[in-house]
């Protein structure tokens, strides 16, 4: 049974609004509870960092998410549910990585580049105010993503660029190391709700146009007849394309729901009642669960359990998966060295696959003896898919059922690449053999 590994990271640097719940943490939710789905949600407090130096608001942010995420229904024994920060291994990680991150690369990261066009049309120098944090965040976030081998990164399309770097970094560190990391896939959500705010603006804490999600009924009130509209009178038709009240109202509606609002669009509802059944509405859905929410935040030590464990769930995870990393860079234990050498000449390095993407883009992989003598490989793929399902199949089957056909290396019906030059099929299976008895 294949089972997918999907990561999001939320940043603990405000607090969530009606947006986040309608784009993030609702269909977040409803997607952990998919079968074959295995979920990760992390609080990304160490991101929060670059951009928020006030530690009461990044403590609060932390609390406020995980209590909107738990009311929400996310159900922290059916997913890894952490703190970033309690993952110790993560910026273990992150100086691995920076290690074999090209500069060039982080040179062209949106958010630097941003900094640095800002900076030169105002005339000041390129790196005013640019942090080491803010230039080596995409390092940290490829970290988050490849300690946990996730297959896919739910990103909106100006995310894309960051699990692109992590693919590059953990591509080139798989070439380097040996195959140590998955490469994960972009899930580039295209029809995410996005909200307008109380200016008809997109909802953003940048505009300080938002509705918390969880504010009181009150609040709630005073802020949707706060919402900006036009100047056409009770009786008048008025357009639901472009109406920031009827965007919310369907955000939260049925089908039914929304065309009825539709209507009423039509009919020239007054916008004052237009704004009471957008309140009626949020209400209805959000009051339940802002009971769940306020009984969470007033028992912030329930949530620290919470976060602890879950933190130590997935520690369960990243914890060998460094010690196997520590060992492929060299940090080891010396013991074992000198125990090597006095047993008479020193231990056979073990075969490992290596996948790696050249300089025209495209995608290869090879079979490598204990030497680094290559056996086998295969490659010019547009997809590093391609090459990992040829990489999948040998560790699988090709001990066994390895073939010589038509000038190339294949099994069943797939064609899986070339043997090197000078080497023998029996050879090629034989380090297969070995590979898979040795457990790499």
């Amino acid at each position: 049974m294949t089972v997918t590994r999907v990561l999001t990271g939320i940043t603990t640097s405000g607090t969530p609004h009606l947006g986040n719940y309608a784009g993030a943490i609702r269909p977040a939710v409803a997607a952990s509870r998919q079968p074959r789905v295995e979920s990760f949600f992390f609080l990304a407090d160490y991101h929060a960092l670059i951009k928020v130096q006030d530690p009461a608001r990044v403590q609060r942010s932390t609390l406020e998410i995980a209590a909107s995420w738990l009311a929400c229904g996310l159900d922290p024994d059916q997913v890894w549910f952490y703190r970033q920060s309690d993952i110790p291994e993560i910026p273990e990680l992150t100086w691995l990585l920076t290690c074999v991150a090209g500069k060039g690369l982080l040179n062209r990261a949106h958010a630097y580049k941003a900094a640095v066009d800002k900076n030169t049309a105002a005339g000041e120098d390129p790196d005013a105010g640019v942090s080491a944090g803010l230039f080596m965040y995409p390092v940290l976030m490829a970290a988050d993503i490849l300690m946990f081998k996730a297959h896919s990164v739910p990103v909106g399309r100006d995310q894309v660029q960051h699990i692109e770097m992590a693919r590059d970094f953990g591509a080139r560190f798989n070439h380097l190391y040996g195959e140590h990391f998955v490469l994960p896939e972009a899930a580039v959500e295209e029809n995410v709700a996005t909200l307008p705010g109380l200016d008809g603006r997109k909802m953003s804490k940048s505009y300080d146009n938002t509705i918390p999600l969880f504010a009181p009924r009150d609040t709630l009130r005073k802020l949707v007849f706060s919402i900006v509209t036009d100047s056409r009178a009770p009786g008048e038709a008025k357009d639901t394309e472009g109406s920031a009240l009827f965007q919310l109202h369907q955000a939260f509606s049925t089908p039914a729901q929304s065309a009825d609002f539709a209507r009423a669009f039509a009919d020239g509802i007054g916008w004052g009642d237009a704004k009471q059944a957008l309140y009626e509405r949020l209400d209805e859905e959000l009051a339940p669960l802002r009971d769940k929410y306020e009984a969470l935040m007033a028992r912030p030590d329930h949530i620290e359990d919470v976060l602890r464990a879950g933190g130590e769930k997935a520690r369960r995870i990243a914890r060998p998966l460094m010690a196997e990393l520590r060992r492929a860079v060299g940090l080891r234990d010396l013991r074992e060295q000198a125990g090597a050498k006095s047993a008479g000449g020193g231990k056979q390095a073990r075969p490992q696959f290596k996948q790696y993407r050249e300089k025209d883009g495209r995608f290869h992989f090879k079979l490598v003896d204990g030497d680094g003598q290559e056996l086998l490989g295969g490659g010019g793929f547009d997809s590093p898919r391609d090459a990992g399902v040829r990489v999948a199949r040998l560790k699988l089957e090709g001990a066994s059922d390895l073939r010589e056909e038509d000038g190339g290396l294949w099994l069943g019906d797939l064609r899986i690449g070339t043997l090197a030059s000078g080497v023998s099929l029996d050879a090629a299976k034989s380090a297969l053999q070995a590979f898979v008895e040795e457990g790499a």
